[in-house]
């Protein structure tokens, strides 16, 4: 079981920055990577969703310019980018920096006063494991843009809010990915020991939710499958179009104004059994996250069970999302004695998540290594993580 990362600045961080640019950094500031606990598919469907942070952070080491250019490599990706803001979305847009220098353009664009930063990249949220490392990367910058341009208007819980619209808009427009706004707020607004419950129905705020699992004698087992996937492949673009054409077709605002008493009238309006699926998987996915939030709250963690067990069944059937990988992860950690599991992000490949007793978390750990061994799958990366804070800068 794998839980070697740093959780403090990366030592060689600060070199790597000397070496690329000639001169110190400004700082260094970092933001986490996410586990969303249940809630898939639901942010752009103006639904709820329930993510927590992890201690697996990117971090970046920065210094502003006085041009409108973005100097920027990685300590994981071969090859220093300079990319200017000016015609950005004409030229070339920069592959992986295009999610860094993507929230420069869209401050720009909010009418933010900025220019270009110098910068190093640490991600250590694990790359096409359904973590976040994009909205990770997006937060760090964002963070330290706030801080080397003193803008103002984007501190606090509104601001950081602002915050997180400008970091979607910069990977939905720069980046190419059609992505909702779970990742990057779970990343500017978590808190330890607690969850997050979004609601993307209006201008609703966050609400904080219990999650001290060690309270309980309970951990939360991330078993990344490495199936990689990525969002600006075209599956999980296919997926939103799908619930916009039922949308459209209900005659909705959007799939949030339904309950699953609504279903069984209203699948059968839809013209494809694709489009009932997808309805569905929504429609009780934000049934479950609210009955989730309730169980977390009154400590009734057996509720869960239940709650998880059907919400990757609706991935796997309803929304066909899920793999052999993700579903040999939870299919083992569930008979091995996990309270719950489920498949967690976008799907197509990356990680499932398992609540597990702290004392079977070694014994469910080796038998998922075992049945992906038996399975000849690739060797999944397994790691117990806790609730951890937002966006900062490290002092």
């Amino acid at each position: 079981m794998s839980n070697a990362h740093p959780t403090t600045i990366p030592a060689e961080l600060g070199d790597a920055f000397r070496d690329a640019f000639g001169r110190e950094p400004s700082g260094v500031w970092s933001a986490p990577g996410r586990v969303n606990l249940i809630g898939e598919h639901t942010d752009y469907n103006r639904g709820l969703c329930l993510p927590v942070a992890i201690p697996r952070r990117t971090w970046v080491a920065a210094a502003r310019r006085e041009d409108r250019r973005m100097r920027i490599l990685s300590r994981q990706v071969p090859g220093e980018r300079t990319i200017a803001l000016d015609g950005l979305l004409e030229g070339n847009r920069g592959g992986w920096a295009a999610y860094a220098v993507g929230v420069l353009w869209a401050l720009d664009q909010a009418g933010h006063e900025v220019r270009g930063l110098d910068v190093v990249v640490d991600g250590r949220v694990p790359l096409g494991s359904g973590l976040s490392s994009s909205a990770a990367l997006e937060c760090a910058v964002a963070v330290a843009a706030v801080d080397l341009f003193a803008l103002e208007g984007l501190d606090g819980d509104d601001g950081r809010r602002r915050l997180a619209e400008v970091c979607v808009r910069a990977e939905n427009d720069v980046a190419g990915a059609p992505t909702g706004g779970m990742d990057q707020s779970a990343a500017l607004l978590a808190r330890a020991d607690e969850a997050l419950l979004l609601d993307f129905d209006g201008d609703r705020p966050p609400v904080h939710v219990p999650f001290d699992l060690a309270a309980h004698d309970l951990a939360l087992l991330v078993m990344n499958t490495r199936a990689e996937h990525s969002l600006d492949d075209g599956q999980y673009g296919n997926r939103r179009g799908e619930c916009l054409a039922a949308v459209a077709e209900l005659g909705l605002g959007s799939l949030r104004e339904l309950r699953p008493p609504d279903l069984e009238r209203v699948l059968p309006r839809l013209s494809s059994e694709v489009l009932r699926r997808r309805v569905r998987h929504v429609v009780t996915e934000v049934d479950r996250v609210t009955r989730t939030v309730a169980a977390l709250e009154s400590d009734g963690f057996a509720a869960l069970t239940a709650l998880f067990d059907a919400s990757h069944a609706s991935m796997r059937d309803d929304f066909e999302i899920s793999c052999a990988e993700l579903d040999t992860a939870v299919d083992t950690a569930r008979a091995r004695g996990a309270l719950a599991a489920r498949m967690t992000g976008g799907g197509f490949g990356g990680s499932a998540i398992a609540i597990v007793r702290t004392d079977l978390l070694d014994e469910v750990s080796e038998a998922v290594a075992t049945a992906f061994s038996d399975c000849g799958l690739r060797e999944p990366e397994l790691f117990p993580v806790t609730a951890d804070g937002s966006a900062r800068q490290e002092r």
